[in-house]
């Protein structure tokens, strides 16, 4: 249990610095480490299929665009746009909103002995592939057709003429 709460702590610590640090790129960069501490958090959780997803999907693929982005935009204090009170305003407010929701969250768990009880065997990639392929075949292959899809009409949007002479 020393190993959640030095974890959580970690989060914690490392999502201020992403909100606090001046360098855009330095705040990406805490926010990979943010995110892998949320992958050690699923692990310990017994959830391997998002511990998974979170690697590889979020800090493999979306991180390291925002990072690529970043880099490209070439940010300067001149370039900054001045936020307005009223962007500050609609913060506050969704930060309320989401303290609202975790205390929502926190109010429904059942704790015993230190623990959150519940079924051992809902994060696992074994019963989630049961799920999957046995009730929501279906939806799944239509999502997949549906992905392939976009992918091919990506490619021919992005795919430049050629001129011949």
């Amino acid at each position: 249990m020393s190993i959640f709460y030095f974890v959580a702590f970690l989060s914690i610590f490392f999502a201020l610095m992403t909100i606090f640090t001046k360098n855009p790129v330095h705040s990406v960069l805490y926010l990979v480490i943010t995110f892998f501490t949320f992958t050690i958090h699923y692990i310990l959780l017994n959830a391997q299929f998002l511990a998974v997803v979170n690697f590889i999907v979020y800090m493999g693929a979306i991180m390291v665009l925002f990072l690529f982005v970043l880099m490209l935009l070439n940010l300067n204090k001149e370039s900054e746009p001045i936020k307005s009170n009223l962007v500050k305003v609609m913060g506050a407010i969704a930060g309320m909103c989401m303290l609202a929701t975790f205390l929502g969250a926190f109010r429904i768990m059942e704790v015993d002995n230190g623990f959150i009880t519940g079924n051992a065997d809902v994060g696992l990639v074994k019963n989630l592939g049961k799920i999957l392929f046995n009730e929501f075949l279906l939806p799944f292959e239509l999502s997949s057709i549906l992905l392939l899809t976009a992918m091919v009409g990506a490619i021919l949007l992005a795919k430049k003429e050629r001129k011949e002479a």
